[in-house]
């Protein structure tokens, strides 16, 4: 079996600085990296931002800066972001860098070569926004001004010098990709979108710009820069030292196993890239992925909608952890989400300080005071206490199975379910009880301690902060992480000198 995982948030575009939307992309992304990896994976995780293009020009000019100078500034707080939010990524790609330069001009030259790339003339409506070229059926006029239907992102009218890439050619072979690999695009509605989308006919795509200078020059006409995708999307391989694709990374990780994604870049991703690398004689990436918006309110946000919400701000009055519980819980994975400060509240309250916080302050008090901080010798578990404890074993498979489709929200039940059942058969069981009955005391302590560990460990990829430091309870370290014990069973040692830990979360005062 391949132990390797290649995962890739979207390369995020610094023409201002981060909102929620990207701070979402990228903890769902570092909760399936860290998943795969404490499942015994060899995880390889990209973020990065794409810093060439119209809209980059423009803004930097807006900022009396060149663009690289405005790049850089911007590029380092996503940088920074990443570390905010406590991500797990091995590499930071931006576009700008020699690496990926000579990716792209390799990849162009290959086409050009195999003449899947022709000059001719473009005309047509072109977002800035989006940098995006929009059909007439997809652009509508309101109050007078063009914008295209799927984004509402301004259009204007472009008529230059381009070169095509094409894209028509591909249909048939994009159509059975799709039909050959049925999850190849998440989730279904996301997929039917493709799919009505190319059976409706595929035009020829321009690949390439003269009225603008920021970019990556075709490698054999100085006078055009390397359209915005075509040179975005590349970041994926460039990442892994493409083109040399018989090095160790390249040959670990590519095809990508998840490219995660915002609905608004789909197309992109699931027809444009597919058909760049098929066209190239190199493997498509396996499952492209495109997640729900995070909303201001009920629309998406937008710096010229001025509804941006911080996720730095959040972060600092709630925490980082709770923010990404949150977001993992309380959004439907796939479906537009938006962030609730009373639910948020409310899961910090209740889920985290009130369930499971208090499960370990409880458990950790008691074993403290009666058993010496030492994990117990059970005798005769019974069918309760097996149940409970056996749970883990037997949705193993499934909780593996949710993760590999993307399946977050059953994830996160299972998670809620036992933290639950943890508390109520601490309090059902009544331990403070039983110390005339030393060894059913024993193991009331044992199987709600094991309970915790194993809670603990299927939370590290939501919270992993916090949950770190109630594996603290046990000596469990970062670097031994893994689900061996959960999958086959094992438990706890007797005798195991366990650590008291501060308090997990701090409730929030709704009157705060």
């Amino acid at each position: 079996m391949n132990k390797n995982y290649y995962i890739t948030t979207p390369i995020y575009y610094p023409s201002a600085k981060p909102h929620m939307g990207h701070a979402y992309s990228s903890i769902i992304a570092d909760f399936f990296a860290r998943f795969k990896k404490i499942e015994g994976f060899n995880v390889f995780f990209l973020t990065g931002t794409d810093e060439h293009g119209l809209k980059i020009q423009r803004a930097a000019e807006k900022n009396n800066k060149n663009p690289l100078e405005f790049c850089d500034e911007i590029s380092k707080t996503f940088k920074e972001l990443s570390k905010t939010l406590n991500l797990s990524n091995n590499d930071f790609i931006r576009t700008t860098e020699k690496r990926h330069y000579k990716s792209v001009q390799n990849l162009w030259n290959i086409l050009e070569e195999k003449g899947e790339i022709y000059l001719s003339k473009y005309s047509g409506w072109y977002s800035v926004s989006d940098e995006a070229f929009y059909s007439e059926d997809e652009i509508e006029e309101i109050n007078g001004t063009k914008s295209a239907k799927l984004s509402g992102s301004s259009v204007e009218w472009v008529e230059e010098e381009s070169y095509f890439f094409k894209l028509s050619k591909w249909q048939d072979k994009l159509l059975q990709l799709y039909e050959k690999n049925e999850n190849f695009i998440l989730p279904k509605s996301r997929k039917n979108e493709v799919v009505s989308f190319v059976k409706s006919g595929l035009k020829d795509l321009s690949v390439s710009r003269k009225s603008f200078s920021w970019g990556i020059q075709v490698p054999t006409n100085k006078d055009h820069v390397i359209y915005v995708w075509l040179d975005a999307l590349t970041n994926y391989i460039s990442a892994l030292n493409y083109p040399d694709v018989g090095n160790d990374l390249y040959k670990k990780y590519w095809p990508a196993d998840l490219h995660l994604i915002g609905k608004d870049i789909l197309r992109f991703h699931a027809v444009y890239w597919p058909a760049f690398l098929l066209a190239a004689n190199l493997p498509a990436p396996k499952r492209i992925y495109g997640h729900g918006w995070i909303l201001s309110g009920d629309v998406k946000m937008s710096k010229s909608k001025g509804n941006i919400l911080d996720p730095i701000e959040i972060i600092n009055k709630f925490g980082l952890d709770p923010l990404r519980y949150y977001l993992l819980k309380e959004v439907s994975f796939g479906n537009d989400g938006n962030i609730s400060e009373d639910k948020l509240i409310s899961c910090i309250n209740s889920d985290l300080a009130n369930n499971f916080g208090n499960l370990c302050q409880r458990v950790l008090a008691f074993t403290d005071k009666n058993l010496d901080l030492e994990v117990p010798e059970p005798d005769n578990f019974n069918s309760e206490d097996l149940n409970l404890l056996d749970n883990f074993s037997k949705n193993y498979q499934n909780l593996v199975e949710f993760i590999n489709q993307q399946n977050i929200n059953s994830y996160m039940n299972f998670i809620v379910d036992q933290m639950f059942l943890s508390n109520k058969y601490f309090n059902d069981q009544e331990p403070w009880k039983k110390k005339d009955n030393r060894k059913r005391l024993n193991t009331i302590i044992y199987t709600s301690l094991e309970l915790i560990r194993k809670i603990s460990m299927l939370l590290y990829p939501v919270i992993p902060s916090s949950a770190l430091k109630a594996l603290d309870i046990f000596n469990i370290e970062e670097e031994s992480l893994n689900l061996e014990s959960i999958k086959n069973n094992k438990f706890l040692k007797p005798k195991l000198k366990i650590n008291k830990i501060n308090i997990l979360f701090n409730k929030v005062n709704v009157d705060d």
